[in-house]
């Protein structure tokens, strides 16, 4: 049996959108590696935030306006998964027409 690459993906991203929605609010909410060893070591409140960081439209994977955190969890890995999913495909079509382009040039 021959599976397509549309029916591949289509599942391959209801698969994602449904373990980032229902599955990220359960994630641990300790401290990475990094943010132990600050904490520790005293200089986590030393910290700064970059630039980038302070305007991010999903600031600590939590969507802003939701009142309740695990859903908010949950909506933003919702939004997280379609975001990186339409930003590599849109890649892909853009890599995939330049290369067919120049492929119809050295056929000429």
């Amino acid at each position: 049996m021959k599976l397509s690459t549309k029916v591949f993906v289509i599942v391959a991203l209801a698969v994602a959108v449904g373990l980032a929605t229902a599955v990220s609010p359960y994630a641990s909410s300790s401290p990475d590696g990094l943010e132990k060893v600050a904490e520790k070591k005293a200089f986590l409140d030393d910290g700064k935030l970059h630039s980038i960081q302070k305007d991010a439209p999903i600031p600590d994977y939590a969507f802003p306006g939701i009142d309740n955190p695990r859903v908010a969890t949950g909506v933003a890995g919702f939004a997280g998964v379609l975001f990186v999913f339409g930003f590599g495909s849109g890649l892909a079509y853009v890599l995939r027409r330049r290369d067919s382009r120049g492929a119809d040039a050295a056929a000429a």
